[in-house]
């Protein structure tokens, strides 16, 4: 009886340890999953009123500063919470870093740089004007001595207010590209500075307003768009790294064709780096 008392509890003790053994190998196999430190989704904030680039399209966030922004992200291994917050917004959120980045066809200049960081550029682009068709308005000088409609704390309004007159009563700002074009259209203005991209695809998009699209490359210099973090991010070298990877591996390219309809200049975005 006793024999087989201790064989038992030997086989018991036995079987225990194979089951801890078990357990063990999954535990270190769960433990080790909670080890790897994920990444954080991250905040991003814009200004969805201009569109190709960010828009509101059936209460969704649309454009091609999002998908180009959810690539990036992806590439560099975080989840994205995108939100519409409006111009202004954006740069005191990044400033105050609530957010932690932000895509909205920003421009890098140096008085931003003093602020915010910025990626490597990921967008080309220039400022053109919008006129109504049979307009005299032929190029920048013609802009002189004409109402202008531009968006409030834009490279626009700063193309306008250098040929106009930073306090000229003639400049009219407005929260966003789509109140300056209602302008022109309402007659209250002759003309609307901004960028290529907006007014070219607006123009297109509506026909039956017969606007014209006027470029002055004298007048306009290039601009590139870079995305916006707060100074000191951490997140700028990941992001950067992650950029220059879907322009080499053709997924900016892709993106870029899906909402533009043409190639992008990929060599000249790299060599402004």
């Amino acid at each position: 009886m006793r024999k087989k008392f201790m064989l038992m509890l030997v086989l018991f003790f036995s079987f225990s340890l194979i089951l801890t053994a078990c357990g063990t190998s999954d535990d270190a196999k769960e433990d080790g999953n909670d080890s790897k430190e994920a990444k954080k989704t991250l905040r991003v904030v814009t200004d969805a009123a201009y569109a190709p680039f960010e828009y509101m399209d059936k209460g969704e966030i649309v454009g091609f500063d999002v998908d180009f922004i959810s690539a990036v992200a992806k590439e560099a291994g975080y989840e994205i919470n995108i939100e519409n917050v409006g111009w202004d917004p954006i740069f005191v959120e990044i400033e105050g870093k609530s957010a932690d980045l932000a895509v909205s066809s920003v421009t890098i200049n140096d008085e931003r740089k003093q602020s915010y960081d910025f990626s490597v550029p990921y967008f080309l682009s220039t400022n053109k004007i919008l006129v109504k068709e049979g307009s005299d308005i032929k190029g920048a000088e013609d802009l002189k001595d004409k109402v202008v409609a531009v968006q409030n704390g834009t490279t626009g309004q700063e193309a306008a207010e250098a040929i106009l007159g930073k306090n000229n009563t003639n400049l009219k700002k407005f929260e966003n590209n789509v109140l300056a074009i209602q302008e022109l259209l309402a007659g209250g203005a002759d003309a609307v500075v901004a960028d290529n991209t907006v007014v070219e695809e607006y123009a297109k998009n509506n026909p039956d307003q017969k606007l014209v699209v006027i470029e002055d490359e004298d007048a306009f210099a290039s601009e590139f768009y870079g995305i916006l973090f707060p100074k000191g991010s951490d997140l700028k070298a990941e992001f950067d790294k992650a950029l220059n990877t879907i322009l080499d591996n053709g997924t900016y390219a892709k993106i870029y064709k899906k909402w533009f309809g043409s190639e992008p200049d990929v060599e000249e975005l790299k060599a402004q780096q």
